[in-house]
């Protein structure tokens, strides 16, 4: 069973190497972090208020009962081809929640097959914290956008860095890289970045402003503007929300 959250588009990729491509996004369910270090206020259908990071509806079960679960992945298929332009391919972005949660499912590779196969071109958007095998000629030609989680998402460093998923994915598909999201508040951000790439030294950077809101991306920006220029590390803004604010499904 798949359970998907939300699948929406065409839209702009509003983060990381691919951003402001034309893009539907396909975000699965579920999380095995809760990154309440984010400090995203949000409350639960129960009225529970907590703190999460911003696609708090696809991690959190308690919103479960919003999600539409699939036993074939040609009926997702089915979903996306309602939004498809005639006139292009957009990009297929897979993201979260933590996406590979379902990697060993067997609808879920047959869905990255299917778009890998029909030459659109597939990113996973994942956490990298969770062990995965790419021995397949498909997996290989995925974008594996791995937002590695910091000390700032208050989640142990054991559970949220996982070097071999890490190489897998940078090792197997030449197109992948690393994101970081940084806030003024957490100086100690590069050297938990330096520690990581030590291991990495291959791996491709960039550095993203820390924020669920227009204002909080303007405030944080210029501080990872600074440190990208200073270390040398690539930018990479969150258009989305500086363009959408917090709206869902755009």
């Amino acid at each position: 069973m798949l359970d998907v959250s939300e699948i929406f588009g065409p839209t702009i990729q509003g983060e990381g190497k691919k951003i402001g491509t034309p893009s539907i996004f396909i975000r699965f369910g579920r999380c095995n972090f809760d990154c309440n270090g984010f400090g995203v206020e949000y409350t639960t259908p129960s009225g529970v208020k907590k703190f999460g990071c911003d696609s708090y509806y696809a991690v959190d079960s308690e919103f479960k009962k919003f999600w539409k679960s699939y036993e074939n992945h040609l009926e997702i298929v089915a979903e996306v081809e309602k939004i498809l332009p005639a006139d292009y391919k957009p990009d297929i972005v897979i993201t979260g929640g933590e996406p590979m949660i379902y990697w060993k499912n067997e609808e879920f590779q047959k869905l990255l097959e299917y778009y890998v196969t029909n030459r659109f071109n597939v990113t996973i958007e994942t956490n990298g914290s969770l062990d995965i095998d790419i021995t397949k000629s498909y997996q290989q030609d995925i974008l594996y956008s791995i937002s590695v989680k910091l000390s700032n998402a208050n989640e142990s460093y054991k559970k949220r860095v996982n070097f071999r998923a890490l190489e897998e994915m940078i090792t197997k598909s030449k197109k992948s890289y690393l994101k970081f999201v940084i806030d003024e508040n957490h100086k100690n951000s590069i050297e938990e970045i330096k520690d990581i790439l030590s291991k990495l030294p291959n791996a491709q950077v960039f550095l993203m402003p820390m924020g669920d809101s227009k204002d909080e991306i303007v405030k944080n920006s210029l501080y990872v503007i600074e440190l990208c220029v200073k270390y040398g590390y690539k930018y990479s803004d969150r258009l989305h929300i500086r363009v959408w604010d917090n709206k869902r499904g755009v």
